[in-house]
């Protein structure tokens, strides 16, 4: 009996010391004094440092497109790099001076893929015309060299301008469309979930050849609203791609730079329709 006394008297007492220290307090068992509640010191502050900035790097950025490409990522805020033959744009734009710029061949040597140091996408304007073989080189082995540097580096994203097709125009210019598919089996390959491909047709704009300035948007313009709404034609034999309609170059530079940075834009082949439709979006 006096053990049972004895149990039920401490664990009243712990019942106490329990119901004390949910209110921050202890009641002491030598007084009536309570005690000060315990002190908690303050966390020390963390500085994170802030998400690392986004790198682009333009293959061709002085040529037509790749020039809008280049100050159009400028507007939005990223680093922005090019990489040419020539090196420098000859452009004296203002914003030509906040572009990196770095002169190689994707044909010859190695040395150009210091240029992909820190960059987290890359967009290809890298093209031309010529003999065939001149033609497969430059916008199909040219391009696939970048892709596959660009693969083992890490980079994120990939944006290849390609070509419509245009059906006839494929067989006088074999090589042309042949270096551009072999380009983009190449970027489907080693970009499955960050790898664009943009296949605009005509594209217009004002280009600069030395210091004229060559408006092509003054028949661009009108054929693009024409054509733009004669899509089903375009599936007629032979003469249907030749209706493609044209594209201005702003179009494609917002959505090349869009693809090349935004997660979410789905990898694959955008047509001339899809440009307009995604930078008619981004107008909004």
């Amino acid at each position: 009996m006096a053990s049972r006394m004895i149990r039920s008297r401490l664990s009243l007492s712990r019942l106490y010391a329990m119901a004390g220290s949910k209110n921050g307090r202890f009641l002491s068992t030598e007084s009536n004094k309570v005690d000060e509640p315990l002190k908690v010191e303050e966390a020390e502050t963390v500085e994170v440092p802030p998400p690392p900035s986004e790198k682009l790097l333009v293959l061709g950025g002085n040529g037509f497109v790749g020039s809008h490409i280049c100050r159009e990522a400028l507007n939005r805020g990223l680093a922005v790099a090019s990489l040419s033959r020539s090196g420098r744009s000859s452009l004296s734009d203002s914003w030509a001076e906040n572009v990196t710029w770095h002169q190689g061949n994707l044909l010859s040597s190695d040395s150009w893929k210091e240029a992909l140091n820190g960059v987290t996408s890359v967009i290809s304007c890298v093209g031309g015309f010529g003999s065939n073989s001149y033609m497969y080189k430059i916008n199909g082995t040219a391009n696939i060299n970048a892709i596959r540097a660009a693969s083992e580096k890490g980079v994120k994203r990939f944006v290849y301008i390609s070509a419509a097709d245009f059906g006839l125009a494929n067989y006088l210019l074999k090589g042309y469309y042949e270096g551009k598919r072999a380009a983009e089996t190449e970027l489907l390959t080693k970009f499955p979930y960050g790898g664009v491909i943009l296949r605009p047709g005509f594209i217009y704009g004002t280009r600069r050849v030395g210091s004229a300035k060559i408006p092509l948007g003054i028949v661009g313009s009108p054929l693009e609203l024409v054509l733009q709404h004669a899509k089903p034609l375009n599936r007629l034999p032979l003469v249907g791609p030749l209706l493609t309609p044209p594209v201005s170059v702003s179009s494609v530079a917002k959505v090349a730079v869009r693809a090349a940075t935004d997660p979410v834009f789905p990898p694959g082949i955008v047509d001339v329709y899809g440009i307009q439709r995604f930078s008619q979006q981004m107008s909004r």
